[in-house]
């Protein structure tokens, strides 16, 4: 009995010290709840040519002062390309009137260029997107010096290869610091489990990627928010407790919601943390109606002061802004 007593004081004991530490593991994020900062789409369908039938998937940066969306457009026949807005105050935009990306190459005609997230090194700025051309989804790159004018560098991580992928490949989520002499990126491709789970790639150079790990870094989880797809969403921050990359969890019903994970600031193959719950998920109206229902998808974020605000596609058809306080 005493053998008894002592054993489940150590269970209890184990117990208590597992949710101390995911408490404190929680204390890596760097903000708190998140919220909506417009109760309305910031950026919806307009027209009846390239963005007619959706604008969606958002990817933001801030460019002298100002707030710098690409955004993917489609048009009734389902071809993507990639808008321009800015903002003085993250909340309201001004589109340009024509895309500053289209489809030009094989990989891209006819499904069109897709998903964009910006990051910047020096004066460069590097989009990762997909090239869809209505057969197959491929993660591509390309560069620019002003957000307008691009230059693509090609597939950089080819569909049907890898050392775990059997899919498509998509969402380059790239850390704009080098970590052991290395950019790293974490991105979606598809298991020989057919669920799409996020991979992480290495590169010296920024335009030649090498897989850093033989299976997902941070795989579905059964029965959770997470359940059929793990996909990155803006491109990381390095803080001074680690990587902290926010994603996108797709359950066995298709729900789209948010869920965040921080990794090791000196190796960005290990976990220290992965919520439980989502942080955000569809609530709105335009977020459960659309050309995909139930779809909050974040790819953009952006700081404001000391808020940060996370742009998302809502139902693939509309986008919106939520915020969160640092903490």
């Amino acid at each position: 009995m005493r053998r008894l007593i002592w054993f489940g004081s150590l269970l209890m004991a184990g117990c208590l010290l597992s949710v101390s530490a995911l408490h404190a593991q929680s204390n890596l994020v760097p903000f708190g709840a998140w919220q909506r900062a417009s109760e309305t789409p910031i950026i919806s369908p307009q027209g009846s040519t390239w963005e007619a039938a959706g604008t969606f998937n958002p990817g933001v940066i801030k460019r002298k002062g100002k707030f710098v969306m690409l955004y993917r457009a489609q048009d009734a026949n389902g071809t993507s390309r990639l808008g321009y807005a800015e903002s003085a105050d993250g909340i309201h935009f001004e589109r340009r009137a024509e895309p500053v990306f289209r489809p030009e190459m094989d990989y891209e005609k006819d499904g069109g260029v897709e998903d964009p997230r910006i990051m910047q090194v020096g004066k460069t700025y590097y989009l990762t997107y997909t090239g869809y051309n209505k057969h197959d989804a491929q993660l591509c790159l390309a560069t620019s010096t002003d957000l307008i004018h691009w230059e693509r560098e090609g597939v950089i991580l080819p569909a049907y290869k890898g050392k775990w992928n059997v899919g498509w490949t998509k969402s380059g989520a790239i850390l704009n610091k080098k970590i052991d002499g290395k950019f790293w990126m974490y991105f979606l491709a598809t298991s020989a489990k057919h669920v799409d789970e996020m991979g992480l790639a290495y590169s010296t150079d920024m335009l030649h990627w090498t897989e850093a790990t033989d299976s997902p870094v941070l795989p579905a989880r059964a029965g959770q928010f997470d359940s059929t797809v793990v996909e990155p969403g803006p491109p990381p921050i390095l803080t001074h407790d680690g990587i902290v990359l926010i994603y996108n969890g797709a359950d066995d019903r298709h729900v789209y919601r948010t869920g965040v994970a921080v990794f090791d600031r000196h190796d960005p193959r290990k976990l220290l943390y992965r919520s439980d719950k989502p942080l955000f998920e569809p609530e709105k109206d335009w977020e459960k109606v659309g050309q995909v229902p139930n779809v909050v998808f974040v790819e953009g974020m952006a700081r404001k002061g000391q808020d940060f605000l996370f742009y998302y596609g809502g139902a693939d058809k509309y986008i919106g802004v939520a915020e969160a306080s640092k903490q």
